[in-house]
């Protein structure tokens, strides 16, 4: 009975950490389209529209004058 008891925790431990990475991968994935989601939820709502669109005017212009 031991040796059951003993291999049963051996493939436990050999199996626990099946899937984690998958697990992992998909939290960050998660956690990154609620990022993006809330960037552009500021950007396009609120004051945020405004200071992109002015960053945007100065990257481009910051641009022209260099060429």
């Amino acid at each position: 009975m031991n040796a059951r008891i003993a291999r049963f925790h051996a493939w436990l431990l050999w199996h626990d950490d099946d899937g984690q990475a998958t697990t992992e991968y998909a939290l960050v994935l998660l956690g990154a389209a609620l990022v993006a989601l809330l960037v552009v939820g500021w950007a396009t709502t609120g004051g945020g529209g405004g200071k992109v669109g002015r960053l945007f005017d100065r990257v481009i212009d910051s641009v022209i004058d260099k060429l």
